[in-house]
């Protein structure tokens, strides 16, 4: 235990983090709230928050695209245990998270029959100390579960061989003996590197502050349609000994009258200039267009039609830097998922496995862009040709690498 930071260090560190990880869960589900300049918006419409779900387009349509498939050379049969544990939901669900918040962590156990049990903890319930070389963590502290208050009820601290099990209103944790080399909590991250070990979010402060722009702009124009429906009028020259006219009722009223004044004055009509929509149009997009750039997306993609319905080749090659983030992604994300597999398979055999043992297993995933008929045909065509040249060179396997099929 020398060489360990302890639980209260993580305890505290996960204090300090968790508060990002919040915050750009609240951008995702588009509870985030943005400051008001109070310049142009009326005392009565500040509270007033406009809704935008651009940072929630930006995760889904990475991680819809990101589906894992199985391994590849299974040597020690963990494709199995990700079987038993609901890989629909489980893969989906480590993929979204690490995401949002950068890196989740997989938690392992074992139910009642002795099987290994995977569940998936965000990054704002659980950190650790990872090891750079491996990606596995040297200890690691979750919250397990919390109460009512969002206080935390049931938590754990791994170590080398031992996992601590802390239950509110116990004085001394339960102590979880297993004969694993590693930690029983893997992390699994999105783009990391030698700065930040445990990665990058999707929703960066780019987006979130391009998100926050776009807010205030579609805020501004609520309030200018209500002018821009019912632009503003004037009547100069009434009598002022008559009684005023009811404002609301002469802006619907499809027929108003107006006498001459005791000196034979008439009054005169006017309306001012009709505000435009256009700015707010054009300011809107502007963000947008950044948001794209930011993300990999296309403008489509948030909405604005820019052209014809394209082709599947077309769409992919709009979408070219999402295919390069999404393959990166891949990448990462299939070392944490081995990571996984491999304590797992430790802990299911009771038997502390090298790491290096693995290295033949493989994760594959499925094409980021699914092919359509046009694709297909020249797919067939080029494999044929390799075949001529290299007989046996596109296997049935590779043909599924390529077309998902």
């Amino acid at each position: 235990m020398a060489d360990y930071r302890g639980v209260n260090y993580l305890r505290r560190r996960l204090q300090i983090k968790s508060e990002r990880v919040k915050m750009r869960y609240k951008y995702y589900e588009m509870k985030n709230r943005v400051k008001d300049f109070q310049i142009s918006t009326p005392p009565e419409l500040r509270n007033v928050q406009s809704v935008l779900g651009w940072c929630g387009k930006a995760v889904d349509n990475l991680a819809d695209r990101i589906v894992f498939r199985e391994f590849t050379n299974d040597n020690f049969d963990i494709g199995e245990i990700f079987l038993m544990n609901n890989p629909d939901t489980f893969f989906d669900s480590a993929v979204l998270s690490a995401l949002i918040s950068s890196c989740c962590f997989v938690y392992i156990s074992v139910d009642k029959t002795g099987f290994p049990k995977l569940q998936v903890i965000d990054g704002a319930n659980a950190t650790g100390i990872i090891d750079d070389s491996t990606g596995l963590l040297v200890e690691g502290y979750a919250v397990l579960e919390r109460d009512k208050n969002k206080n935390p009820k049931t938590e754990a601290y791994f170590t080398k061989g031992d996992t601590w099990i802390y239950r509110k209103g116990d004085e001394t944790p339960e102590r979880i003996k297993n004969n694993v080399p590693h930690p029983l909590l893997v992390p699994i991250v999105f783009r990391p590197d030698a700065v930040r070990p445990f990665g990058h979010s999707r929703i960066s402060r780019a987006c979130m502050d391009i998100v926050n722009s776009a807010m205030r702009t579609v805020k501004r124009s609520e309030i200018a349609a209500e002018f821009y429906s019912f632009p503003q009028k004037y009547v100069v020259g009434t009598d002022p000994d008559l009684e005023p006219i009811n404002k609301w009722k002469a802006t619907m009223s499809s027929l108003l009258e107006f006498t001459k004044g005791e000196g034979g004055d008439k009054p005169q009509l006017g309306q001012f200039a009709q505000q435009s929509m256009s700015p707010h149009n054009d300011q809107l997009k502007m963000f947008a267009g950044l948001f794209a750039g930011e993300t990999g997306l296309t403008l489509d993609d948030l909405g604005f039609v820019t052209d014809n319905p394209s082709s599947a080749e077309a769409i992919k090659a709009s979408h070219e830097n999402l295919r390069l983030i999404a393959r990166k992604a891949q990448r990462t994300f299939g070392t944490g998922f081995l990571n996984a597999g491999y304590i797992a398979a430790c802990l299911r055999d009771n038997y502390p496995y090298e790491r290096r043992q693995f290295y033949l297993t493989k994760p594959k995933w499925e094409p980021v862009f699914e092919p359509d008929a046009a694709a297909l045909s020249s797919y067939g065509d080029g494999a044929i040709k390799i075949n001529q040249a290299i007989p046996g060179y596109i296997t049935q396997d590779k043909m599924k690498d390529f077309t998902g099929i």
